[in-house]
């Protein structure tokens, strides 16, 4: 909790230095980068507004995060949470049907590193890394609001209990007794944040995956997969288990020796822009970010994003040129 700005001294600059970070736990909250970006901007807004009668009883920093929260608490409020294929449609079998689509407020979205994760101590950028990895985010959507801000404050930020108390605007052993539930609803989601640093093994899988395409070799591909890994494709509600059943679906797709591939860094995981020509020969154009779970040195899961507005994001052209 340092760094705070001595009473009477926060400007706007010293608000923006806050930025970075906030939009990394807005992600967290919302699943969303477009949604956090805007949900900082609106924090950013208010405490800006509000900075004439700030007091530094706790620090800037805390007084900054409790705005943030409440602005995301407000965003969840009667809406549905955001969600993955899996968490709403049947599993499908790797028959070419896409299924219905859904809007993009609908959906759990990537994020690019550089946005959402901080250089520094090297554990606690481990733990960063690990809660904003697709499956944890998907996770966090399933917890209340406040629940949601407890595990994130406690377990990711490493805030005491006392803090996330004053917060919050309850008591310790509230904060603790929240946390706890969060704790037993995530691992029954079967995540965890379990310190792991990129390897050498991560970048040598994302480059046999991206291999596999270019090389048109499907049996290559299903050789990387877990025998229970998924491929999910928002924003349509397609998902489907299995070796067997993804390679049908990539067969179908046509997509093998067409695609071309930029590896980019997104969610902490091993993860690629895709651009594929309208038609064969034609520009690559934007197509999708995809986002691999590895789980024991293999693809567990392959989260397919097709929107080409992620690309600006990512500081990515929407044609690739030769």
């Amino acid at each position: 909790m340092s760094g705070t700005p001595a009473a009477g001294s926060a400007t706007a600059d010293q608000l923006e230095q806050y930025r970075h970070e906030l939009t990394g736990y807005c992600y967290r909250m919302l699943g969303s980068i477009h949604e956090a970006e805007d949900a900082v901007q609106d924090a950013m807004l208010r405490a800006w507004r509000a900075l004439d009668r700030f007091e530094d009883r706790e620090g800037l920093r805390p007084w900054l995060y409790r705005i943030a929260t409440n602005v995301c608490i407000d965003l969840s409020k009667g809406r549905a949470r955001r969600a993955l294929p899996m968490d709403v449609a049947p599993v499908q079998t790797g028959e070419l049907v896409r299924g219905d689509i859904r809007p993009e407020a609908f959906w759990i979205g990537p994020a690019p590193d550089r946005m959402v994760l901080s250089e520094g101590d090297p554990a606690e950028h481990a733990v960063a890394r690990e809660s904003v990895r697709i499956a944890f985010i998907a996770a966090l959507q399933h917890l209340a609001p406040r629940q949601r801000a407890v595990l994130i404050l406690r377990d990711v930020l490493r805030w005491r209990a006392a803090e996330v108390a004053v917060l919050l605007e309850t008591s310790p052993a509230a904060v603790n007794s929240a946390l706890r539930r969060a704790r037993e609803a995530v691992g029954d989601a079967d995540r965890d944040l379990t310190p792991n640093e990129p390897s050498a093994d991560e970048r040598e899988l994302l480059a046999a995956y991206i291999d596999a395409f270019e090389r048109d070799d499907v049996d290559g591909l299903v050789a990387l997969l877990r025998d229970d890994a998924i491929l999910e494709m928002p924003p349509f509600e397609l998902w489907m288990r299995g070796p067997a059943d993804i390679r049908h679906w990539m067969v179908a797709a046509d997509a093998f020796g067409q695609e071309r591939f930029t590896p980019v860094s997104a969610n902490g995981s091993p993860a690629v822009a895709v651009y594929r020509p309208r038609e064969r020969g034609g520009v690559p154009q934007a197509f999708s970010i995809q986002v691999l779970d590895v789980v024991d040195g293999r693809i567990g899961a392959i989260h397919v994003f097709l929107d080409q507005a992620l690309f600006e994001l990512f500081g990515l052209p929407l044609e690739m040129a030769d």
